[in-house]
């Protein structure tokens, strides 16, 4: 595929970096309206997080299947159908009469949301090459680091004054301005070797197999890991994605070269996304409620806290596009941003207990922000130029897949995991107020999700402090037990990474 570079210029890099904020901002953003949704639709629980659920599950699933659709179809015509049909789950989204309509607007804002982000990391690849690729993806990921860090702040003023509806129709507004200047876009040129038939069958089991996977994870917090339906849906996972590596191993036009997948260096920095999503997603979702519940924080000092995580993705994808752009080696980057995650975590796990000062949070959470924010942008930049530039869409679906796909997996499984934790350190006091499972794991499933003392009767045998402390104290071990597994799986991985990555070039994205 050539890409015809002097028609588009460094003009269309504001509406790809547009693009990509809206992304991130809808994800970190959506969940601050939940509430207002639930009282003005009148929503279960299980259909209200599906709101997050279903964009995070398409959005995971067709990473991939977008990124080689591209390579065939052409970068821009992805990207902008991506752009259309973000905008049309969008509007589904903010006209939406009740919760079933929000949920389906959601899943498709999610498909487009796989194209945008994997189309337009492939159009910023194509068009850039040494130092000035390092310079636009440290763009990319600072303004994801914006959208992170941002969205949450200004769906809440949305919310305040207009509505959650405004939400949705605010992301169908900035797609619209893409719309309108897309000709600034570059085209590109599709080679004969693209316009072979594409893999539908392929794309198929992909998905259905990365979307069996999650829906299990998903699932195994309300009906548990040893339930038949959770069973079933990891027993199909497995089988689909089986289906699928005999598929691609047979097509012509496969739409997962498995060539990717032998490279060491391809497979090393895209693994960095996964430790970024086990050691600072999972918090970035997860924390507030323990800063809320735990620590017993106002929801402003909670934001305030937040900030600690958030702040160092303004600066530190800068800070690594430096480093890379002064011949600082690619490797001691990576591994400083592991080391920083590594070790925030590890001192989160070491200091973390009720009534915990303010202060000693800082250190921890500032950390962890800075360890994710290194490789924010730059490891897209890395992972790309070790792939030949025809494969750039796939590689860059196939990273986002991880990416994705293990966020989706490792928040997922920290709710599961904490859920599981939570019940196994209250299940002998809370048990002497009810004989029932099934209501101690709905209260185990409310207090997972912060409520420590409105779900829980009062008796004579355990007053109102009582459950409080119980809960508080009961949540915090779980809390730690967590944490504990994060360090645990960031280590594995930072060892992994190391290994695949020593052999690769090292030096910047100039090389």
């Amino acid at each position: 595929m050539k890409l015809r570079s002097n028609e588009g210029g460094m003009g269309f890099v504001p509406l790809i970096l547009l693009a990509i904020f809206v992304v991130p901002s809808s994800i970190s953003g959506t969940a601050i309206a939940l509430p207002a949704i639930a009282r003005d639709t009148n929503a279960d629980l299980t259909l209200l997080h599906w709101v997050v659920n279903a964009f995070n599950l398409t959005f995971a699933c067709l990473t991939l299947v977008w990124g080689a659709l591209s390579d065939q179809l052409g970068r821009k015509r992805c990207f902008l159908a991506g752009v259309v049909i973000y905008g049309v789950g969008s509007f589904i989204s903010g006209m939406s009469p009740n919760i079933i309509v929000l949920d389906i607007g959601r899943a498709l804002a999610g498909a487009g949301a796989a194209a945008v982000f994997s189309c337009g990391i492939a159009l910023l690849s194509s068009n850039f090459e040494g130092n000035k690729r390092v310079k636009v993806f440290a763009l990319f990921g600072t303004v994801a680091g914006l959208g992170v860090s941002l969205g949450p702040t200004l769906s809440g003023l949305l919310l305040d004054t207009l509505g959650w509806r405004v939400i949705f129709y605010t992301h169908l507004t900035l797609l619209s301005v893409i719309l309108i200047w897309s000709k600034s876009i570059p085209r590109d040129e599709i080679s004969a070797e693209g316009r072979l038939k594409f893999d539908y069958l392929g794309a198929l089991f992909f998905a259905g197999a990365l979307f069996s996977l999650i829906l299990a994870i998903v699932q195994s917090s309300q009906w548990g890991w040893q339930d038949p339906g959770t069973a079933a849906l990891v027993l199909l996972s497995a089988g689909l994605f089986v289906v699928f590596w005999q598929q691609e191993k047979r097509h012509p036009a496969p739409m997962l070269d498995l060539s990717l997948l032998t490279s060491r260096a391809f497979i090393g920095y895209s693994l960095i996304t996964v430790a970024g999503s086990f050691g600072f997603v999972t918090l970035l979702t997860y924390f507030p409620t323990y800063v809320t519940s735990v620590l017993q924080m106002s929801a402003t000092a909670a934001g305030l806290t937040m900030l600690l995580l958030t702040a160092p993705l303004l600066v530190f994808p800068n800070v690594a596009g430096r480093l890379l752009a002064g011949g600082v080696p690619a490797s001691i980057v990576v591994m400083s941003s592991l080391g920083c995650l590594l070790v925030g975590v590890l001192s989160l796990a070491w200091i973390s207990e009720p009534n915990l000062q303010f202060v000693y949070l800082v250190v921890p959470l500032l950390l962890i922000g800075a360890g994710f924010g290194l490789t924010a942008g730059m490891v897209d930049a890395l992972a790309l130029q070790v792939v030949p530039e025809r494969k750039s869409g796939m590689a860059a679906g196939l990273l986002n897949t991880f990416r994705l796909g293990s966020e989706a997996i490792a928040v997922s499984l920290y709710g599961s995991v904490l859920a599981t934790l939570l019940h196994d350190q209250l299940n002998a006091e809370l048990s002497v107020l009810t004989g029932d499972a099934a209501t101690l794991r709905g209260w185990v499933n409310d207090i997972a999700a912060g409520k420590l003392n409105t779900t829980i009767p009062i008796s004579d045998a355990m007053s109102v402090e009582r459950i409080l402390q119980v809960t508080i104290h009961g949540y915090d071990g779980a809390f730690h037990g967590v944490l504990w597994l994060l360090v645990s799986v960031l280590l594995i991985l930072a060892v992994v990474i190391g290994l695949l990555i020593r052999d690769a070039q090292g030096r910047s994205a100039a090389g």
